[in-house]
């Protein structure tokens, strides 16, 4: 009997998988076709509204040739050399590939249209390899393939010409919260400060995950730390770049360096923190470990919560991986299903954006009427308070982007780093497998992994606030003992 109940449910499971990838191809493919269409939509509508052409990712490749201080880039029948300054430097390794080599079905049928085009470039690359080596006498050092919208983008960056335009996108929200930044001379995070104020004796750095804001923390955890624990440890959380209250310029590529330099000018600089614990969550977790690895001596223990790190299997390249297992292009489950859209669609993602980002006082409005729950009203907070720009870059150039150097990372804390590291992970995770948790447990065997039951990507801090509060302090006490 039991048996018979067993292959039953085995037949149901296989039944339910095969019906979630035929249902999954088909809305995909209408989505392939959607973003293609949206695609020529806002470029219309950008030009009607802003008077000029906005650069998307779906334009072509070029090939840029960087060496100290420039970069050559071909055009059509042409190429041209553009100078940045030291300041200003392109960093070409931080920008993701998958920004703009996200395969659709749109783009496979379309590819025997563009085979000759296709041929005429490489035919030409030869000559172009050539003429940057004639110009700069055999100082290049490597050749990238970079779309033309991120040469597009840093043009205002190129040349020591660095302004940030603080007029928001008329697809983007104009409210007083999202643009707050703009109004001050601070070129900074929104950072919140809790616990001692005297007699500081250490400092704790939370950082929150993708989409999301400080009051992740704010609203949770902080008002569940002890009196001793407030007395003793200066709390510091910020909206990172592109999130919440922070500036969201229009121009950044949201770049892992970015990310972590504006933590160090809002954070680390102006409260003079020497030492400090981190504690990061989800995205978080992976400025965390560029932020502990700058920092080896000066972290005290590093608490990761559902860090994304997939191993990438061997000849495959880290970063479209990273994408598909984040991003499996599968309508069930529906967190998997939201994470596709903002990580494959760029103009369907911006359609979100616009109807959910641009209207999110009503969102708010509407979510403190019907549920009267606070918790669900930050969060909605979090998750609205961003511009397309922000999300779709840090998406991929931080978590897609940085997928190569995560095992660097992990292996520089196992080695250098003597701080305690600790894990949590909700078991009914359907973003970030447990299994992630794990895999960072076998780079660094010390990592003490805790697998919360009956919790998810969220509700393994939300709902539980007051025992991870405990846990925290706890974990904080074992540093200094």
């Amino acid at each position: 009997m039991a048996a018979i109940k067993e292959n039953a449910r085995s037949s149901l499971i296989l039944a339910g998988r095969l019906m979630n990838e035929a249902i999954s191809f088909l809305v995909f493919t209408i989505l392939d076709m959607l973003d293609f269409i949206l695609c020529y939509t806002y470029k219309v509508i950008d030009f009607i509204v802003e008077a000029e052409w906005k650069p998307c990712y779906c334009s072509s490749t070029k090939e840029a040739i960087t060496s100290s201080g420039t970069i050559l880039v071909s055009e059509p029948g042409e190429s041209k050399i553009v100078c940045l300054t030291s300041s200003s430097r392109l960093h070409l390794e931080e920008i993701s590939d998958t920004l703009y080599t996200r395969p659709s079905l749109v783009t496979e049928v379309s590819k025997s249209t563009v085979n000759e085009l296709k041929r005429r470039k490489f035919d030409n690359a030869a000559v172009i390899q050539q003429s940057c080596e004639r110009l700069k006498n055999g100082s290049v050092r490597s050749t990238f393939s970079v779309n033309s919208t991120i040469v597009e983008m840093l043009q205002g960056k190129m040349g020591g010409k660095i302004s940030h335009d603080l007029t928001p996108r008329w697809s983007d929200c104009d409210c007083n919260t999202c643009n707050s930044w703009s109004s001050s001379s601070k070129d900074a995070l929104f950072v919140r400060v809790d616990g001692a104020k005297e007699n500081v004796q250490e400092d704790v750095i939370f950082i929150h995950g993708f989409i999301s804001s400080s009051a992740f923390w704010t609203e949770t955890v902080f008002p569940n730390f002890s009196k001793a624990a407030k007395s003793k440890y200066r709390l510091f959380a910020m909206d990172l770049l592109g999130f919440g209250r922070s500036p969201k310029p229009s121009d950044s590529l949201y770049t892992l360096r970015e990310h972590v330099e504006m933590i160090e000018k809002s954070v680390l600089e102006p409260y003079k923190v020497k030492s400090f614990h981190i504690v990061a969550h989800s995205l978080g977790c992976i400025l965390a470990l560029a932020l502990a690895v700058k920092y080896p001596g000066s972290v005290k223990s590093l608490t990761l919560i559902a860090p994304p790190y997939f191993p990438t299997p061997k000849g495959e390249q880290a970063t479209q991986n990273m994408m598909r297992r984040i991003a499996p292009r599968r309508v069930w489950p529906p967190i998997a299903f939201g994470a596709s859209i903002a990580c494959w669609y760029e103009h369907v993602s911006r359609t979100v954006c616009l109807v959910i980002c641009k209207n999110h006082r009503l969102w708010d409005f509407l979510t403190k009427l019907i549920t009267r729950n606070r918790i669900k009203t930050y969060l909605i907070e979090g998750f609205c308070c961003h511009t397309h720009n922000a999300a779709w870059h840090t998406l991929h150039n931080i978590i897609c982007g940085t997928a190569g150097k995560i095992e660097g990372y992990l292996n520089m804390v196992k080695n250098k780093l003597k701080c305690e590291v600790t894990v949590f992970h909700g078991i009914d995770d359907e973003l970030i497998p447990v299994e992630c948790s794990y895999n960072v447990q076998s780079r660094i065997p010390r990592a003490h992994v805790k697998v919360v039951e009956k919790k998810d990507h969220i509700t393994i801090v939300v709902g539980r606030q007051k025992a991870f509060a405990r846990e925290l302090e706890q974990i904080w006490k074992n540093s200094t003992t």
